[in-house]
């Protein structure tokens, strides 16, 4: 069951949709960033949905989300730094809602920094039981000054236009996280979503 729904956010409404699974996981729930959103990235997009099918799969509640100044969402695009109190907003509110003590964040592209960039700055409490990075940017972004856990999956295809796969792979490494290599995927999983939603599910299980 999916509820659209606005949620409070640092400068005005941010438009949400919340799914729940049949049989939820208690404790536990979800949180999805999109692309980037001045390359038409939304919560809608392929990619997002993907994620967020394998989250409801895997039986946690998970909400997916717009930035600011993205469909109904309030406000105007401020370059990965208001975006990421956005995310926090929407964390804050997710939890609320499913009773959740335990999260599970991902993002696509601009999305996965995001995403990468709030899971340091988490309330007190909360357990970031997952972080789900799919081609990261992290050749546009700081993301190797972030320090994130050695649990962190990313998943990148080596045919990918868009983000350097080898600067990825160099980067993931010299942090120790977990690295799904897909071979010959494009940045936009071109007739890879099948497979990508099985890597998060087998990564959920």
């Amino acid at each position: 069951m999916s509820v659209s729904s606005h949620v409070p956010g640092p400068v005005g409404p941010l438009q949400v949709r919340f799914t729940l699974p049949p049989n939820p996981k208690g404790g536990q729930v979800a949180v999805i960033c999109h692309p980037h959103p001045l390359h038409e990235g939304n919560m809608n997009n392929k990619v997002v949905s993907t994620l967020e099918r394998a989250c409801r799969d895997s039986g946690l509640p998970v909400a997916v989300f717009n930035f600011r100044g993205v469909g109904e969402s309030a406000g105007v695009h401020d370059h990965a730094v208001g975006e990421i109190d956005d995310c926090l907003a929407v964390i804050d509110w997710a939890v609320r809602e499913a009773g959740a003590s335990s999260l599970v964040l991902g993002g696509f592209s601009f999305g996965s920094y995001v995403a990468a960039a709030a899971s340091t700055r988490l309330q007190p409490g909360l357990k970031l039981r997952q972080l789900l990075l799919i081609a990261p940017p992290v050749h546009h972004y700081p993301m190797a000054s972030l320090g994130l856990t050695p649990d962190t999956l990313v998943v990148q295809g080596d045919a990918d236009e868009i983000v350097p796969p080898e600067a990825v792979y160099a980067w993931a490494g010299q942090a120790g996280l977990l690295v799904e290599r897909l071979s010959g995927c494009s940045h936009f999983f071109h007739g890879r979503l099948p497979e990508l939603k099985q890597i998060v599910v087998n990564q959920l299980i």
